[in-house]
This record gives structure tokens, C-alpha cells and sequence, in this order.
């Protein structure tokens, strides 16, 4: 089954005191660097142009809170000395925060690397994973006051 055509689905980690995804907001693109662990060195390389990912928050905040779009395919580089890979990156939207406890709560995302390998910096994602997600990131999106014709009745006189 060919899949040439389909993005990949991955999350990358980051403690927001080092770069949040505010200032990637700010910033409108950065270069993903730093990975260290090998398993995530090995999953950097996968990355293609035009996959998304998660913006994770680590430290205290524990939380998915935006998506990202990848401008690049992985370009070879060095970090601290050893050969690593580097992506760009650019922010789509952000996303009402999806903690650690919910995703851990959660039977679908329950056994996602995420989980179960919590020191690891890029994980993949898959597309169930990454709609239930957005499921839950909307649902806790606070409810917007009704608009448009029949939201309000007339006052009586």
C-alpha cells in the first residue's frame, strides 16, 4: 500500500522556560534541535516536509498545547560534538492544553510512548492518537456565548 502522498504524525517535547510554544508563535518558524537519545534521533530522521506534530510542554506544565507543521526534511548536523539532525518547524494553531494526567487517563493514549517512554523527546504519533487529541483539547475548550439570529429572545414591552 503506497502512502508517498500521506504526512507523518509526531510530538515533540520541549520545557517552555528553554522555548515555549509562545515564542515559536512569535518567532514564525525554528530550527528543532538538541535531540540527544538515540531512539529519538531515530525518529527526528523519519520526519518529512509537511508532517505535523504536537507541541508538548514539559516541567511542571505537562501538556499538549500546539500543532506545528515541518518545512523541512531532517538536515545532518552536530550537537555537543556527536552527529544529530535538525528539522524546521512552524507553528498552525494553538491548542486548549491536554495535560499528562488526561492523556494517561485516557484508554486510547494510555499505551502511547508518550506514556510509556516519558523521557523521550520525539514520539510518534498515530492518527487515532493524534484525533483524540483534538477531541479532547476541544473539549475543554471553554463554550462560546450563542451568536446569530434566535440566540437572544426580544424583550417584551
Amino acid at each position: 500500500m503506497a502512502t508517498a502522498n500521506k504526512n507523518g504524525y509526531w510530538l515533540f517535547k520541549q520545557e517552555p522556560s528553554c522555548y515555549s510554544y509562545g515564542d515559536l508563535e512569535r518567532d514564525g518558524q525554528t530550527t528543532w534541535d538538541g535531540v540527544t537519545n538515540s531512539l529519538a534521533l531515530q525518529h527526528l530522521r523519519q520526519v518529512r516536509s509537511g508532517d505535523r506534530v504536537l507541541f508538548y510542554h514539559t516541567g511542571t506544565e505537562k501538556a499538549v498545547v500546539g500543532e506545528m507543521v515541518v518545512l523541512g526534511d531532517p538536515r545532518a548536523t552536530e550537537y555537543e560534538g556527536r552527529p544529530s539532525v535538525e528539522v524546521e518547524v512552524a507553528p498552525v494553531r494553538r491548542l486548549t492544553g491536554v495535560s499528562l494526567a488526561l492523556i494517561k487517563a485516557d484508554p486510547l493514549l494510555q499505551k502511547w510512548d508518550l506514556v510509556r517512554l516519558p523521557r523521550l523527546s520525539v514520539v510518534p504519533v498515530s492518527e487515532d492518537q493524534w484525533r483524540r487529541i483534538e477531541e479532547l483539547s476541544a473539549s475543554l475548550q471553554s463554550p462560546s456565548p450563542a451568536r446569530g439570529k434566535g440566540s437572544k429572545r426580544p424583550a417584551r414591552r
